[in-house]
């Protein structure tokens, strides 16, 4: 630790922020050359423990660890807890311990806006949101950075949550999944689902779908035959593929093949051909906590 000891930046440095700062470190951070990235899960019952590590050479070190309790709903208190520690790249000393629920924010929103920003249709207008927690609200925030006119619609399983939702955020409560989903520009899912919501047959030429929810083994959102109707890119093939339900089950019914996912970041291929219809995966590795918490880390410093 330097003399100084590390610095804290807490949720009062979210002012400081834009969407199109975080997606220029994105774009900086991915011009540097494939992270050391590594992921550690402990479970205990239903209750998890990740840690996630990256480092990226003239960027710097990071280690999130967060915990899920669900058991914490009927407790009244959160869900998740979680710490990010920034090191020196050069050092490796802790320079900064940034706000966990303000790194989870816009890593996991930034993520699917960098690839929304490559994928969706420039004349999108129809935004849907699956899901009404805090993610989803998030994703309002950040597509409306890129897509101003955009219209939002929200669906949840309980109706209740897509009401109050609706009524935060100012947007209307889809009814009907199936109906709001054929009618959407951008799909953008964020639940905690283990089995498909999201059904291929409904899908329609043009259309961009956002999947965040699914972060393990056991998680999904839309099933194979959106995978097979789609050209599939990820954020990091590194910590999408062999990790996530959405693409270990495809892979292995055979209905989506390794190859078939198009590209990640690192690869720069992410275009749109024609009237496809595009699904990004959004794995969110540490690699990209490590790129928004440098972020966040230097407005703070630079205010």
């Amino acid at each position: 630790m330097n003399a100084v000891g590390p610095e804290f930046v807490g949720p009062e440095a979210e002012r400081l922020l834009t969407w199109a700062g975080l997606l220029q470190a994105f774009d900086a951070g991915h011009a540097r050359g494939k992270p050391e990235i590594a992921d550690l899960f402990l479970y205990r019952g239903q209750d998890v423990m990740l840690d996630r590590a990256a480092w990226i050479t003239g960027v710097g070190a990071l280690v999130k660890v967060a915990t899920v309790v669900p058991g914490n709903a009927a407790r009244g208190k959160p869900t998740i807890h979680g710490v990010v520690n920034l090191f020196d790249d050069v050092t490796g000393e802790l320079t900064g311990i940034v706000d966990f629920h303000l790194v989870t924010k816009w890593k996991t929103a930034g993520d699917s806006l960098y690839a929304a920003s490559r994928l969706a249709r420039k004349d999108a207008r129809r935004f849907l949101l699956v899901g009404a927690g805090t993610v989803a609200r998030s994703m309002v925030q950040a597509y409306r950075s890129l897509w101003p006119d955009a219209e939002f619609s929200v669906w949840n399983r309980t109706p209740a949550g897509a009401e109050a939702m609706a009524a935060d955020c100012g947007i209307a409560v889809a009814q009907d999944l199936e109906t709001a989903v054929r009618a959407a520009d951008v799909i953008c899912t964020a639940t905690m689902a283990k089995s498909p919501v999201i059904k291929g047959e409904w899908l329609q030429p043009g259309q961009h779908l956002d999947l965040i929810g699914a972060y393990n083994p056991q998680m999904r959102e839309v099933d194979d035959t959106a995978m097979a109707r789609a050209r599939v890119f990820v954020d990091a093939r590194a910590t999408t593929i062999h990790h996530i339900g959405e693409l270990i089950d495809p892979i292995a019914s055979g209905a989506l093949r390794e190859e078939d996912v198009v590209a990640d970041f690192y690869e720069g291929d992410y275009r749109r051909l024609g009237d496809e219809i595009t699904i990004a995966k959004n794995g969110g590795g540490a690699h990209l906590d490590l790129m928004t918490a440098r972020y966040i880390l230097d407005q703070w410093r630079g205010r």
